[in-house]
């Protein structure tokens, strides 16, 4: 479906990694653009380049407190995604899902807008169903370090569906694969900013684990589009959850080796890697099954891992790395 031009669309969480890059998107479209950001894990360089568009405005807050705008659609990206970053401060975590959604979707009743969520493959826990599928209802322990963000954001997913069922709100539910490419902080935890930081200051790539755990890797352009298809999707019934990432599986192992050899570095020597305990509930498996997502939005992947790791490298050699702050206890 081709988005109407002109729209007001607010983007919560939209100077973050995803956030940034959808917020470049719609600006380009030629929609009139709020984004909403509290910088907890984000960096207002990150849209420094947005700031003089005419169509773009840049809002400083907290989505844990209630916001009045007027908007005709509301992309909630607002939470800390990697798990260094929503460990640092669970409770704050879990806020940032349960009042966002709840302050998101009184905005999105009153202004009769359509809403989406960006929800997470975390849902579905340390799965045990491979590959996971949208009706998969997940295996997570509610008590362990990981909690926090899987169930605040399960909890998310509740409210939408009430809202849905009880106002009739339009709603939207993406659940999002592991996602990587150029803007993401290099110090967020996640494994491939985490590879590439540790590989390009000469160091061992820090492998948690045998290495053998999974993992698939979506490039940001093609989640975006991801994205954008499905809070367009004509059928207003059409709620998802819908899963959003590339079905190709790598372990982690395969993983380090790829960008080790990226850097120009031997992917076969001992030494350029080093092997730590797996953190508690780690995943040991994950990749989407995205069979909806072809039928439903015509979508799937177009990126090859080699080529964004290549896009993703080359955007991390132009950065200042110090001018990051490692907003959490580095691995």
């Amino acid at each position: 479906m081709a988005m109407k031009k002109n729209l007001r669309i607010l983007v919560a969480g939209g100077a973050g990694f995803l956030g940034s890059w959808l917020c470049r998107r719609l600006v380009g479209e030629g929609h009139d653009v709020i984004c909403v950001d509290n910088f907890f894990t984000s960096q207002k360089k990150n849209v420094a380049d947005l700031l003089a568009c005419p169509n773009f405005e840049l809002i400083r807050h907290d989505v844990t407190a209630p916001l009045l705008l007027e908007v005709d659609q509301i992309y909630n990206l607002a939470c800390p995604a990697a798990p260094g970053h929503y460990q640092f401060n669970p409770i704050k975590t879990m806020k940032t899902s349960l009042l966002g959604a709840i302050h998101l979707l009184g905005m999105a009743k009153r202004c009769r807008a359509r809403i989406l969520q960006a929800s997470t493959s975390e849902v579905y826990g340390d799965p045990e169903v491979h590959p996971q599928r949208e009706d998969y209802r997940g295996s997570v322990n509610t008590l362990g370090v990981r909690a926090c963000y899987d169930e605040g954001k399960r909890a998310a997913e509740t409210l939408f569906m009430d809202y849905y069922r009880m106002h009739r709100v339009n709603i939207k539910i993406a659940r999002i694969f592991n996602t990587y490419g150029p803007g993401m902080h290099p110090f967020d935890g996640r494994v491939i900013s985490n590879f590439i930081r540790q590989g390009l200051q000469g160091e061992p790539i820090t492998i948690f684990g045998t290495g053998e755990q999974t993992r698939s890797f979506c490039y940001c352009t093609d989640l975006i589009e991801g994205l954008v298809r499905l809070m367009n999707s004509e059928d207003d019934d059409f709620t998802g959850p819908v899963n959003l990432g590339n079905p190709k599986e790598y372990t982690i192992l395969e993983l380090a080796k790829h960008v080790a050899k990226a850097l120009g570095r031997d992917e076969n020597r001992e030494e350029n890697f080093v092997f730590k305990p797996l953190p508690e509930d780690d995943p040991h498996r994950r990749q989407p099954d995205i069979t909806l997502a072809r039928e439903r939005l015509g979508w799937e992947p177009a990126v090859p891992l080699e080529e964004g790791l290549a896009e993703t490298i080359g955007w991390f050699k132009g950065i200042d790395i110090d001018s990051y702050r490692p907003p959490t206890p580095q691995y």
